[in-house]
């Protein structure tokens, strides 16, 4: 579509000054997409010729905002770009689900079937972001079940039986059941059919495919997938590492100006498992590596113990970080932390209560990465987990449902356990900090 057309059809839905800035910017871009979209050249990110470096927030709700709020959503992307975020990770794809705490509504409703407004909403996402210079990194499904997932394929495709780990609590049984999606063809088929539906697609608001648009920096095979559970099958790796390559190789081919990642939370991931990692992200179609640390989750951490719990985890997310950078290394190419966060002081929710140790831990990833960037290393930015703005949860239980402000707290956790709020002032400074020493 050309931009006549879309500034034509605009006018109706109100599209905004901003907007036409972004149509007129993308379409300049596809003269020249060289410079236009992040590359990786010598095991590094570069942009127009310059290094890019990540300072990135995790945003997974963003597409829900610019359908159901886009106020808020303008007003959040302002106030991030003030600290210098320069990345948004963002869930591009959620599916249907009958569980219990899953993420409604969804982008994808059944097989072939898609919802207008929630795609409607990202792509006003994208074109807000486009005016500010953000990037995306979207993900295209998700191995838990808080946005339906990977066992909402097994559902569709194999009648497959559902046991809610948010009622049972079997969540190894919930995992091992979930890498069943590595194994079913159809399953596979229908996830690369809407993936292509949604990389083919053209931006209502720039006139832009989505495949040519330079906001979006990479396509992200999953959040988290993972290769089993607490039991290691080697032929269930297998079928992980086979899965990652030729989703990575199809995405490749749909968007080749657009880099591919998995969206892996590293040896977590891979049940530690260094080979499973490593093959996984072995192929020419992959193009950075990722990690996760989340040293409360894993127990390394306890916030009502933090005094004598702290010191401990930062040394094992230090070493864990070290084994990744290796691994990155190993294979020349960069590696970005993209999921890590710490709960608000004592556990608890409020925007009100204190932040010491997040900001604490913060600031030590945040060195880590800047001594690998100015000592040539592969681990060159970070999107924390979570960015959740002016949004706030409105039950004393802090437990979202259907209506309620969507915050960086996925609909199973307890709404403000990792939010970043506008009024988190000490943690703003030291992302700003971070963004000024990077720039």
């Amino acid at each position: 579509m050309r931009i006549f057309n879309v500034l034509a059809l605009s006018v109706a839905a109100g599209i905004t000054a901003c907007d036409y800035k972004a149509m007129e910017e993308i379409e300049n871009t596809r003269q020249d997409p060289d410079r236009a979209f992040v590359r990786v050249h010598n095991g590094q990110f570069e942009l127009d010729g310059h290094p890019y470096y990540l300072i990135g927030a995790n945003y997974w709700h963003g597409a829900y905002l610019g359908a159901n709020d886009p106020d808020r959503l303008t007003r959040e992307l302002d106030l991030m770009a003030t600290q210098g975020i320069n990345n948004l990770r963002v869930l591009a794809l959620s599916e249907k689900s009958n569980l219990s705490r899953s993420l409604k509504p969804a982008l994808i409703l059944g097989p072939g079937q898609m919802n207008d407004s929630l795609l409607q909403g990202l792509d006003r996402l994208l074109a807000e972001m486009h005016s500010r210079d953000m990037k995306a990194v979207l993900y295209l499904t998700n191995f838990w079940q808080w946005s339906g997932g990977m066992s909402q394929y097994l559902v569709w495709q194999q009648n497959a039986p559902l046991d809610d780990p948010d009622l049972s609590g079997n969540w190894d049984g919930y995992i091992e059941n979930t890498t069943d999606f590595y194994r079913c063809a159809r399953c596979q088929k229908q996830y690369l059919d809407q993936a292509a539906e949604l990389i083919n697609r053209e931006n209502t608001v720039t006139g832009s495919p989505y495949r040519e648009d330079p906001t979006i920096m990479a396509w992200q095979l999953a959040n988290e997938p993972r290769s089993g559970g607490e039991k290691f099958d080697p032929a269930r790796a297998r079928d992980y590492v086979r899965w990652a390559h030729q989703s990575a190789e199809a995405l490749d081919q749909l968007a080749p100006n657009q880099l591919i990642s998995t969206g892996s939370e590293g040896l977590a991931g891979t049940q530690h498992q260094a080979k499973v990692y490593l093959d996984a992200h072995a192929t020419d179609a992959i193009d950075y590596l990722t990690v996760h640390l989340w040293i409360k989750n894993w127990g390394w951490f306890d916030s009502t113990n933090p005094v004598s719990t702290f010191p401990a985890a930062i040394e094992r997310a230090t070493d864990y970080l070290n084994q990744h950078i290796d691994f990155a290394r190993e294979q020349e190419k960069p590696l970005v932390l993209e999921e890590f966060g710490v709960e608000r002081d004592d556990g608890s929710f409020s925007p009100e209560s204190g932040t010491e140790y997040r900001d604490r831990f913060l600031k030590l990833m945040y060195q880590k990465i800047e001594q690998s960037i100015n000592t040539g290393g592969p681990l060159v930015g970070s999107n924390f987990w979570a960015f959740s703005g002016y949004g706030r949860a409105d039950n004393p239980e802090y437990l979202w449902k259907p209506g309620d402000d969507f915050l960086g707290d996925p609909p199973q956790e307890p709404q403000g356990l990792n939010s970043v709020f506008e009024t988190d002032v000490s943690t703003l400074a030291i992302i700003r900090k971070h963004s000024n020493k990077l720039k």
